[in-house]
Protein backbone atom coordinates (compact mmCIF):
# COMPACT_ATOMS: atom_id res chain seq x y z
CA UNK A 1 0.00 0.00 0.00
CA UNK A 2 1.31 3.56 -0.66
CA UNK A 3 0.96 6.40 1.21
CA UNK A 4 -1.48 7.79 -1.32
CA UNK A 5 -3.93 4.59 -0.85
CA UNK A 6 -3.75 5.82 2.84
CA UNK A 7 -6.04 8.94 1.69
CA UNK A 8 -9.59 8.83 1.66
CA UNK A 9 -11.01 8.78 -1.91
CA UNK A 10 -13.04 12.11 -1.92
CA UNK A 11 -12.88 13.98 2.05
CA UNK A 12 -15.74 15.71 2.52
CA UNK A 13 -14.83 18.14 5.62
CA UNK A 14 -12.41 19.71 6.60
CA UNK A 15 -10.17 17.40 8.91
CA UNK A 16 -10.46 14.85 6.03
CA UNK A 17 -8.62 17.80 4.05
CA UNK A 18 -6.05 18.12 6.45
CA UNK A 19 -5.40 14.22 6.54
CA UNK A 20 -4.93 14.64 2.62
CA UNK A 21 -2.58 17.57 2.97
CA UNK A 22 -0.31 15.19 6.50
CA UNK A 23 -0.52 12.62 3.65
CA UNK A 24 0.78 14.24 0.86
CA UNK A 25 3.77 16.31 2.78
CA UNK A 26 4.46 12.66 3.88
CA UNK A 27 5.23 11.74 0.49
CA UNK A 28 6.75 14.91 -0.72
CA UNK A 29 9.23 14.88 2.53
CA UNK A 30 10.19 10.83 1.58
CA UNK A 31 10.83 11.22 -1.61
CA UNK A 32 10.53 9.09 -4.71
CA UNK A 33 12.07 6.04 -2.69
CA UNK A 34 14.09 4.48 0.11
CA UNK A 35 16.10 2.46 -2.57
CA UNK A 36 16.57 6.07 -4.02
CA UNK A 37 18.06 6.96 -1.05
CA UNK A 38 20.22 4.63 0.01
CA UNK A 39 21.68 4.98 -3.73
CA UNK A 40 22.84 8.27 -3.11
CA UNK A 41 24.01 7.36 0.39
CA UNK A 42 25.75 4.63 -0.50
CA UNK A 43 27.76 7.19 -3.07
CA UNK A 44 28.35 9.03 0.35
CA UNK A 45 26.08 11.74 -0.35
CA UNK A 46 23.73 13.31 1.90
CA UNK A 47 19.79 13.65 0.58
CA UNK A 48 19.19 17.21 -0.48
CA UNK A 49 16.79 17.74 2.56
CA UNK A 50 19.64 16.72 5.05
CA UNK A 51 21.89 18.84 3.38
CA UNK A 52 19.63 21.72 4.10
CA UNK A 53 19.21 20.52 7.78
CA UNK A 54 23.25 20.86 7.97
CA UNK A 55 23.22 24.30 6.98
CA UNK A 56 20.66 26.12 8.47
CA UNK A 57 20.07 26.31 12.32
CA UNK A 58 17.44 23.12 13.71
CA UNK A 59 13.72 24.01 13.03
CA UNK A 60 14.32 27.41 10.84
CA UNK A 61 13.31 26.15 7.13
CA UNK A 62 10.34 26.96 5.51
CA UNK A 63 10.09 25.31 2.46
CA UNK A 64 8.60 27.01 -0.91
CA UNK A 65 6.73 25.50 -3.43
CA UNK A 66 6.81 21.57 -2.28
CA UNK A 67 4.41 20.44 -3.97
CA UNK A 68 5.22 22.01 -7.45
CA UNK A 69 5.52 19.33 -10.46
CA UNK A 70 6.05 19.51 -13.59
CA UNK A 71 3.84 19.82 -16.97
CA UNK A 72 6.13 17.88 -19.24
CA UNK A 73 4.47 15.35 -21.83
CA UNK A 74 6.29 12.62 -23.90
CA UNK A 75 9.24 10.58 -23.36
CA UNK A 76 7.29 9.10 -20.29
CA UNK A 77 7.53 12.05 -18.46
CA UNK A 78 3.64 12.24 -17.77
CA UNK A 79 3.90 9.11 -15.85
CA UNK A 80 6.61 10.40 -13.43
CA UNK A 81 5.28 13.74 -11.93
CA UNK A 82 7.10 13.71 -8.31
CA UNK A 83 6.83 16.32 -5.85
CA UNK A 84 9.47 18.92 -5.58
CA UNK A 85 10.26 18.14 -9.25
CA UNK A 86 13.84 17.73 -8.28
CA UNK A 87 14.66 20.98 -5.82
CA UNK A 88 13.84 21.90 -2.64
CA UNK A 89 13.61 25.65 -2.07
CA UNK A 90 13.25 28.21 0.77
CA UNK A 91 14.73 30.17 3.49
CA UNK A 92 15.73 29.31 7.16
CA UNK A 93 18.59 30.86 9.19
CA UNK A 94 22.24 30.80 10.02
CA UNK A 95 23.18 31.44 13.38
CA UNK A 96 19.75 33.36 13.16
CA UNK A 97 20.18 35.41 10.19
CA UNK A 98 17.99 34.78 7.12
CA UNK A 99 19.77 32.67 4.41
CA UNK A 100 17.84 31.28 1.02
CA UNK A 101 18.41 28.26 -0.29
CA UNK A 102 17.83 25.25 -2.97
CA UNK A 103 18.85 21.96 -3.28
CA UNK A 104 19.36 19.91 -5.75
CA UNK A 105 17.60 16.30 -5.38
CA UNK A 106 19.73 13.83 -7.02
CA UNK A 107 16.87 11.08 -6.34
CA UNK A 108 14.33 12.46 -8.64
CA UNK A 109 15.57 12.77 -12.79
CA UNK A 110 19.21 13.07 -10.99
CA UNK A 111 18.58 16.66 -9.91
CA UNK A 112 17.77 17.38 -13.99
CA UNK A 113 16.52 21.16 -14.58
CA UNK A 114 13.38 20.87 -16.09
CA UNK A 115 11.27 24.19 -16.70
CA UNK A 116 9.20 23.48 -13.52
CA UNK A 117 12.55 22.68 -11.56
CA UNK A 118 14.09 26.42 -13.13
CA UNK A 119 10.81 28.09 -12.25
CA UNK A 120 11.22 27.08 -8.29
CA UNK A 121 14.81 28.52 -8.67
CA UNK A 122 14.10 31.62 -10.22
CA UNK A 123 11.70 32.66 -7.73
CA UNK A 124 13.54 31.83 -4.49
CA UNK A 125 16.44 34.09 -6.37
CA UNK A 126 13.72 36.97 -6.54
CA UNK A 127 12.90 36.22 -2.81
CA UNK A 128 16.69 36.50 -1.78
CA UNK A 129 17.23 39.64 -3.88
CA UNK A 130 14.16 41.25 -2.69
CA UNK A 131 14.45 40.45 0.86
CA UNK A 132 18.25 41.24 1.01
CA UNK A 133 19.55 37.78 2.25
CA UNK A 134 22.45 35.77 1.11
CA UNK A 135 21.93 32.74 -1.37
CA UNK A 136 23.43 29.18 -1.11
CA UNK A 137 22.74 26.87 -3.63
CA UNK A 138 23.73 23.20 -2.74
CA UNK A 139 24.30 21.93 -6.23
CA UNK A 140 23.86 18.14 -7.18
CA UNK A 141 22.39 18.29 -10.93
CA UNK A 142 23.42 16.40 -14.04
CA UNK A 143 22.75 19.53 -16.17
CA UNK A 144 19.39 19.99 -18.77
CA UNK A 145 16.57 17.80 -18.34
CA UNK A 146 16.96 16.43 -21.97
CA UNK A 147 13.39 15.16 -22.36
CA UNK A 148 11.89 18.94 -22.22
CA UNK A 149 14.35 20.36 -24.83
CA UNK A 150 14.83 23.89 -25.30
CA UNK A 151 12.46 25.06 -22.42
CA UNK A 152 15.09 23.47 -20.08
CA UNK A 153 17.84 25.78 -21.14
CA UNK A 154 15.89 28.54 -20.69
CA UNK A 155 15.58 27.90 -17.48
CA UNK A 156 19.37 28.39 -16.86
CA UNK A 157 19.08 31.55 -18.79
CA UNK A 158 16.93 32.78 -15.92
CA UNK A 159 19.53 32.01 -13.26
CA UNK A 160 22.02 33.45 -15.27
CA UNK A 161 20.40 36.88 -15.56
CA UNK A 162 19.38 36.39 -11.58
CA UNK A 163 22.95 36.12 -10.57
CA UNK A 164 24.15 38.61 -12.66
CA UNK A 165 21.22 40.65 -10.80
CA UNK A 166 22.16 39.79 -7.53
CA UNK A 167 26.00 40.06 -7.78
CA UNK A 168 26.99 42.36 -5.08
CA UNK A 169 23.73 42.98 -3.99
CA UNK A 170 23.62 39.64 -1.75
CA UNK A 171 26.43 37.23 -0.85
CA UNK A 172 25.79 34.30 -3.68
CA UNK A 173 27.84 30.78 -1.86
CA UNK A 174 27.52 27.63 -4.70
CA UNK A 175 28.16 24.19 -2.84
CA UNK A 176 29.05 21.89 -5.96
CA UNK A 177 28.21 17.85 -3.83
CA UNK A 178 27.32 16.20 -7.35
CA UNK A 179 28.22 16.32 -10.95
CA UNK A 180 27.77 20.07 -12.56
CA UNK A 181 28.05 19.65 -16.49
CA UNK A 182 27.58 21.90 -19.56
CA UNK A 183 26.08 25.30 -19.11
CA UNK A 184 25.14 24.48 -15.28
CA UNK A 185 28.90 25.15 -14.55
CA UNK A 186 28.31 29.01 -15.06
CA UNK A 187 25.70 29.62 -12.55
CA UNK A 188 28.52 29.05 -10.00
CA UNK A 189 31.14 31.23 -11.90
CA UNK A 190 28.90 33.76 -11.56
CA UNK A 191 28.46 33.85 -7.48
CA UNK A 192 31.03 35.04 -4.90
CA UNK A 193 31.94 31.64 -3.51
CA UNK A 194 32.06 28.15 -4.84
CA UNK A 195 32.94 25.22 -2.37
CA UNK A 196 33.60 21.37 -3.66
CA UNK A 197 34.00 18.15 -2.20
CA UNK A 198 36.61 15.45 -3.30
CA UNK A 199 35.91 12.66 -4.88
CA UNK A 200 31.67 13.18 -5.21
CA UNK A 201 31.77 16.70 -6.94
CA UNK A 202 33.00 17.84 -10.32
CA UNK A 203 32.52 20.71 -12.82
CA UNK A 204 33.49 20.91 -16.16
CA UNK A 205 31.56 21.93 -19.34
CA UNK A 206 32.48 19.35 -21.34
CA UNK A 207 32.84 15.86 -19.95
CA UNK A 208 35.70 13.59 -20.22
CA UNK A 209 33.66 11.28 -22.80
CA UNK A 210 33.44 14.41 -25.74
CA UNK A 211 36.88 15.29 -24.70
CA UNK A 212 37.97 11.71 -25.79
CA UNK A 213 35.58 11.97 -29.00
CA UNK A 214 36.70 15.54 -29.55
CA UNK A 215 41.06 15.73 -28.54
CA UNK A 216 41.77 11.79 -28.09
CA UNK A 217 42.77 12.82 -24.34
CA UNK A 218 41.97 9.98 -21.73
CA UNK A 219 40.98 11.56 -18.31
CA UNK A 220 38.76 10.58 -15.64
CA UNK A 221 35.97 13.47 -14.14
CA UNK A 222 38.36 14.11 -11.06
CA UNK A 223 41.21 14.33 -13.31
CA UNK A 224 38.83 17.17 -16.09
CA UNK A 225 36.75 18.78 -12.95
CA UNK A 226 37.12 17.79 -9.60
CA UNK A 227 37.74 19.65 -6.08
CA UNK A 228 41.50 19.30 -6.13
CA UNK A 229 41.97 20.28 -9.75
CA UNK A 230 39.68 23.34 -9.45
CA UNK A 231 40.90 24.35 -6.15
CA UNK A 232 44.74 24.01 -7.38
CA UNK A 233 44.93 24.58 -11.12
CA UNK A 234 41.73 26.78 -12.13
CA UNK A 235 40.79 28.37 -9.01
CA UNK A 236 36.80 28.43 -9.97
CA UNK A 237 36.75 26.73 -6.67
CA UNK A 238 37.57 28.88 -3.19
CA UNK A 239 37.46 26.28 -1.26
CA UNK A 240 37.72 22.28 -1.01
CA UNK A 241 36.95 19.41 1.51
CA UNK A 242 36.86 15.86 1.90
CA UNK A 243 33.53 15.65 3.03
CA UNK A 244 30.18 17.20 2.85
CA UNK A 245 29.43 17.75 6.84
CA UNK A 246 32.74 20.03 6.80
CA UNK A 247 32.04 21.15 4.04
CA UNK A 248 28.60 22.88 4.97
CA UNK A 249 29.97 23.65 8.44
CA UNK A 250 32.64 26.06 6.45
CA UNK A 251 29.69 27.86 4.51
CA UNK A 252 28.53 28.61 7.57
CA UNK A 253 31.53 30.06 9.22
CA UNK A 254 31.72 31.99 6.10
CA UNK A 255 28.17 33.37 6.23
CA UNK A 256 29.00 34.36 9.66
CA UNK A 257 31.66 37.28 8.21
CA UNK A 258 28.97 37.94 5.53
CA UNK A 259 26.89 40.85 5.97
CA UNK A 260 23.17 40.12 4.61
CA UNK A 261 23.01 42.46 1.89
CA UNK A 262 25.26 45.52 0.10
CA UNK A 263 23.66 47.55 2.54
CA UNK A 264 24.82 46.70 5.90
CA UNK A 265 28.20 46.23 7.56
CA UNK A 266 29.40 42.76 8.20
CA UNK A 267 28.53 41.48 11.78
CA UNK A 268 30.89 42.24 14.74
CA UNK A 269 31.43 40.12 17.45
CA UNK A 270 32.65 40.78 20.66
CA UNK A 271 36.60 40.12 21.17
CA UNK A 272 38.27 38.98 23.93
CA UNK A 273 42.06 39.76 21.97
CA UNK A 274 42.90 42.66 23.71
CA UNK A 275 43.39 45.42 21.03
CA UNK A 276 46.09 46.69 22.49
CA UNK A 277 47.95 43.23 22.61
CA UNK A 278 51.59 43.90 21.44
CA UNK A 279 53.61 40.91 19.40
CA UNK A 280 56.88 41.25 20.25
CA UNK A 281 57.38 38.24 17.96
CA UNK A 282 56.86 39.94 14.68
CA UNK A 283 60.35 41.24 15.26
CA UNK A 284 61.91 38.22 15.19
CA UNK A 285 59.52 36.15 12.54
CA UNK A 286 60.30 38.92 9.54
CA UNK A 287 63.97 38.47 9.09
CA UNK A 288 65.18 41.92 8.21
CA UNK A 289 67.14 40.24 5.02
CA UNK A 290 64.85 41.19 2.06
CA UNK A 291 66.17 37.71 0.29
CA UNK A 292 65.13 35.35 3.23
CA UNK A 293 61.52 33.75 2.91
CA UNK A 294 59.18 33.56 5.99
CA UNK A 295 55.69 32.58 6.18
CA UNK A 296 53.18 35.45 5.92
CA UNK A 297 50.45 33.08 7.75
CA UNK A 298 52.43 33.23 10.83
CA UNK A 299 51.87 37.53 10.61
CA UNK A 300 48.47 37.26 9.78
CA UNK A 301 47.92 34.88 12.82
CA UNK A 302 49.60 37.29 15.58
CA UNK A 303 48.14 40.61 13.98
CA UNK A 304 44.23 38.91 14.15
CA UNK A 305 41.31 38.59 17.00
CA UNK A 306 42.46 35.00 18.55
CA UNK A 307 45.11 34.33 15.21
CA UNK A 308 41.66 32.98 13.42
CA UNK A 309 41.34 33.52 9.94
CA UNK A 310 39.45 32.32 6.81
CA UNK A 311 41.70 31.99 3.55
CA UNK A 312 40.23 31.93 0.19
CA UNK A 313 41.27 30.35 -2.64
CA UNK A 314 44.23 28.47 0.01
CA UNK A 315 45.61 26.22 -2.40
CA UNK A 316 45.70 28.37 -5.63
CA UNK A 317 48.18 31.61 -6.70
CA UNK A 318 50.00 30.98 -3.20
CA UNK A 319 52.05 33.74 -3.90
CA UNK A 320 49.49 35.50 -2.31
CA UNK A 321 46.77 35.38 0.34
CA UNK A 322 43.74 36.40 0.75
CA UNK A 323 41.96 36.15 4.18
CA UNK A 324 39.00 36.95 5.93
CA UNK A 325 39.21 37.43 9.84
CA UNK A 326 38.19 40.09 13.01
CA UNK A 327 40.10 42.52 14.17
CA UNK A 328 38.78 43.62 17.64
CA UNK A 329 35.51 41.97 16.34
CA UNK A 330 35.33 43.64 13.38
CA UNK A 331 35.81 41.67 10.05
CA UNK A 332 38.12 42.65 7.57
CA UNK A 333 39.74 41.66 4.51
CA UNK A 334 43.19 40.79 3.90
CA UNK A 335 45.90 40.72 1.16
CA UNK A 336 49.24 40.16 1.25
CA UNK A 337 51.94 38.33 -0.66
CA UNK A 338 53.39 35.27 0.32
CA UNK A 339 57.48 35.04 0.37
CA UNK A 340 57.55 31.63 0.68
CA UNK A 341 55.83 31.25 -2.29
CA UNK A 342 57.66 32.48 -5.58
CA UNK A 343 59.44 35.21 -3.58
CA UNK A 344 55.72 36.72 -2.99
CA UNK A 345 56.25 38.39 -6.69
CA UNK A 346 52.40 39.28 -8.32
CA UNK A 347 52.11 36.94 -11.74
CA UNK A 348 48.71 36.56 -13.27
CA UNK A 349 47.16 33.77 -11.02
CA UNK A 350 47.46 36.26 -7.96
CA UNK A 351 46.41 39.18 -9.86
CA UNK A 352 43.48 37.94 -10.87
CA UNK A 353 42.95 36.25 -7.13
CA UNK A 354 43.73 39.17 -5.29
CA UNK A 355 41.07 41.19 -7.78
CA UNK A 356 38.33 39.20 -7.00
CA UNK A 357 38.98 39.01 -3.69
CA UNK A 358 39.26 43.06 -3.16
CA UNK A 359 36.06 43.46 -5.74
CA UNK A 360 34.42 41.01 -3.51
CA UNK A 361 34.98 43.03 -0.14
CA UNK A 362 34.61 46.36 -1.70
CA UNK A 363 31.09 44.92 -2.46
CA UNK A 364 30.02 44.23 1.02
CA UNK A 365 31.62 46.81 3.06
CA UNK A 366 34.60 44.75 4.41
CA UNK A 367 37.41 46.99 4.72
CA UNK A 368 40.55 45.88 3.11
CA UNK A 369 44.53 45.27 4.70
CA UNK A 370 47.05 44.99 2.59
CA UNK A 371 50.15 43.62 4.05
CA UNK A 372 53.22 44.31 1.19
CA UNK A 373 56.55 42.61 0.75
CA UNK A 374 56.42 42.45 -3.35
CA UNK A 375 59.63 42.35 -5.15
CA UNK A 376 57.64 42.93 -8.26
CA UNK A 377 56.11 41.24 -11.48
CA UNK A 378 57.45 37.70 -12.22
CA UNK A 379 59.31 38.16 -15.39
CA UNK A 380 59.46 35.97 -18.37
CA UNK A 381 58.16 35.46 -21.72
CA UNK A 382 55.05 33.17 -20.71
CA UNK A 383 53.55 36.30 -18.67
CA UNK A 384 54.10 38.58 -21.17
CA UNK A 385 52.56 36.85 -23.67
CA UNK A 386 50.03 35.46 -21.22
CA UNK A 387 48.95 39.08 -20.88
CA UNK A 388 50.68 40.20 -17.63
CA UNK A 389 50.07 43.61 -18.24
CA UNK A 390 45.86 42.78 -18.69
CA UNK A 391 45.92 40.90 -15.41
CA UNK A 392 48.11 43.21 -13.43
CA UNK A 393 45.78 45.70 -14.35
CA UNK A 394 42.50 43.91 -13.16
CA UNK A 395 44.39 44.57 -9.68
CA UNK A 396 45.02 47.80 -9.92
CA UNK A 397 41.44 48.42 -11.06
CA UNK A 398 40.30 46.76 -7.89
CA UNK A 399 42.00 48.63 -6.00
CA UNK A 400 41.61 52.33 -7.39
CA UNK A 401 37.42 51.43 -7.99
CA UNK A 402 37.51 50.53 -3.74
CA UNK A 403 35.98 52.85 -1.50
CA UNK A 404 35.37 50.89 1.49
CA UNK A 405 38.36 51.59 4.13
CA UNK A 406 41.56 50.78 3.07
CA UNK A 407 44.87 50.41 4.84
CA UNK A 408 48.25 48.87 3.22
CA UNK A 409 50.97 48.40 5.80
CA UNK A 410 54.77 47.76 3.99
CA UNK A 411 56.75 44.95 5.93
CA UNK A 412 59.99 45.01 4.09
CA UNK A 413 60.48 45.34 -0.03
CA UNK A 414 58.24 47.06 -2.07
CA UNK A 415 59.49 47.58 -5.83
CA UNK A 416 58.46 48.66 -8.84
CA UNK A 417 55.14 48.51 -10.37
CA UNK A 418 54.07 45.97 -7.82
CA UNK A 419 54.16 48.77 -5.04
CA UNK A 420 51.74 51.12 -6.61
CA UNK A 421 49.36 48.35 -7.54
CA UNK A 422 49.40 46.54 -3.61
CA UNK A 423 47.19 49.93 -2.73
CA UNK A 424 49.81 52.34 -2.39
CA UNK A 425 48.61 55.82 -0.97
CA UNK A 426 49.24 57.12 -4.46
CA UNK A 427 46.11 55.02 -5.58
CA UNK A 428 43.84 55.83 -2.88
CA UNK A 429 44.74 54.11 0.22
CA UNK A 430 43.77 56.00 3.01
CA UNK A 431 46.18 54.91 5.74
CA UNK A 432 49.79 54.00 4.68
CA UNK A 433 52.46 52.42 7.49
CA UNK A 434 55.55 50.77 7.08
CA UNK A 435 57.86 49.07 9.23
CA UNK A 436 61.70 50.41 10.14
CA UNK A 437 62.58 47.45 7.95
CA UNK A 438 60.62 48.80 4.55
CA UNK A 439 62.68 49.16 1.44
CA UNK A 440 60.32 51.19 -1.06
CA UNK A 441 61.90 51.37 -4.21
CA UNK A 442 61.85 51.54 -8.38
CA UNK A 443 63.43 48.47 -7.70
CA UNK A 444 66.21 46.06 -5.87
CA UNK A 445 69.54 48.01 -4.97
CA UNK A 446 71.06 45.94 -6.94
CA UNK A 447 69.01 46.26 -10.01
CA UNK A 448 68.98 49.78 -9.83
CA UNK A 449 73.17 50.14 -9.21
CA UNK A 450 73.78 48.53 -12.83
CA UNK A 451 71.73 50.14 -14.81
CA UNK A 452 72.52 54.15 -13.18
CA UNK A 453 76.16 53.52 -12.69
CA UNK A 454 76.72 50.72 -15.85
CA UNK A 455 79.74 52.79 -16.89
CA UNK A 456 81.36 53.67 -13.56
CA UNK A 457 81.14 49.75 -12.92
CA UNK A 458 82.55 48.87 -16.59
CA UNK A 459 85.10 50.88 -15.99
CA UNK A 460 86.59 50.06 -12.70
CA UNK A 461 89.66 48.78 -11.63
CA UNK A 462 87.48 46.48 -9.29
CA UNK A 463 84.40 46.18 -11.24
CA UNK A 464 82.85 43.74 -8.40
CA UNK A 465 83.92 46.04 -5.32
CA UNK A 466 82.60 49.35 -7.41
CA UNK A 467 79.00 47.49 -7.87
CA UNK A 468 79.12 46.89 -4.07
CA UNK A 469 79.65 50.70 -2.86
CA UNK A 470 77.12 52.08 -5.95
CA UNK A 471 74.54 49.63 -3.90
CA UNK A 472 75.59 50.95 -0.53
CA UNK A 473 75.21 54.34 -1.85
CA UNK A 474 71.63 53.69 -3.51
CA UNK A 475 70.45 51.60 -0.34
CA UNK A 476 71.59 55.28 1.78
CA UNK A 477 70.11 57.69 -0.67
CA UNK A 478 66.74 56.23 -1.82
CA UNK A 479 65.61 53.13 0.13
CA UNK A 480 66.80 53.97 3.70
CA UNK A 481 63.46 52.89 5.81
CA UNK A 482 61.88 56.67 6.21
CA UNK A 483 62.37 58.09 2.26
CA UNK A 484 58.65 57.44 1.63
CA UNK A 485 57.88 58.71 5.13
CA UNK A 486 59.99 61.98 4.54
CA UNK A 487 57.79 62.99 1.20
CA UNK A 488 54.35 62.12 2.68
CA UNK A 489 53.91 58.33 0.75
CA UNK A 490 53.92 56.57 4.42
CA UNK A 491 51.77 58.28 7.04
CA UNK A 492 54.01 56.44 9.53
CA UNK A 493 56.65 54.05 10.53
CA UNK A 494 55.55 52.15 13.40
CA UNK A 495 56.89 49.34 15.56
CA UNK A 496 55.97 46.32 14.11
CA UNK A 497 54.59 45.04 17.92
CA UNK A 498 52.29 48.17 18.12
CA UNK A 499 50.91 46.74 14.32
CA UNK A 500 47.71 45.18 15.91
CA UNK A 501 46.89 48.34 17.83
CA UNK A 502 47.24 50.60 14.89
CA UNK A 503 45.52 48.58 12.68
CA UNK A 504 42.49 48.48 15.10
CA UNK A 505 42.57 52.13 15.81
CA UNK A 506 43.07 52.85 11.99
CA UNK A 507 39.70 50.75 11.30
CA UNK A 508 37.97 52.70 14.13
CA UNK A 509 38.62 56.00 13.04
CA UNK A 510 37.51 54.90 9.43
CA UNK A 511 34.26 53.13 9.90
CA UNK A 512 32.64 55.85 9.18
CA UNK A 513 34.41 56.66 5.88
CA UNK A 514 32.03 57.80 2.87
CA UNK A 515 33.26 58.13 -0.80
CA UNK A 516 31.27 58.76 -4.12
CA UNK A 517 32.40 57.40 -7.45
CA UNK A 518 31.58 59.35 -10.52
CA UNK A 519 28.07 58.99 -11.76
CA UNK A 520 28.30 55.88 -14.91
CA UNK A 521 26.25 52.66 -15.58
CA UNK A 522 29.23 50.71 -14.94
CA UNK A 523 33.04 51.30 -15.38
CA UNK A 524 35.15 49.06 -18.05
CA UNK A 525 37.65 46.96 -16.07
CA UNK A 526 40.29 44.87 -17.76
CA UNK A 527 39.54 41.70 -18.38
Amino acid sequence: MTLVDEIPSEPTDARGRVAELHVLREQALAGPSERATEAQHAKGKLTARERIELLLDPGSFNEVEQFRRHRAQGFGLEAKKPYTDGVVTGWGTVEGRTVFVYAHDFRIFGGALGEAHATKIHKIMDMAIAAGAPLVSLNDGAGARIQEGVSALAGYGGIFQRNTRASGVIPQISVMLGPCAGGAAYSPALTDFVFMVRETSQMFITGPDVVKAVTGEEITQNGLGGADVHAETSGVAHFAYDDEETCIAEVRYLLSMLPQNNRENPPTVASEDPADRRSDVLLDLVPADGNRPYDMHKVIEELVDDGDFLEIHERWARNIICAMARLDGQVVGIVANQPQSLAGVLDIEASEKAARFVQMCDAFNIPIITLLDVPGFLPGVDQEHGGIIRHGAKLLYAYCNATVPRISLILRKAYGGAYIVMDSQSIGADLTYAWPTNEIAVMGAEGAANVIFRKQIAEAEDPEAMRARMVKEYKAELMHPYYAAERGLVDDVIDPADTRQVLIRSLAMLRTKHADLPSRKHGNPPQ
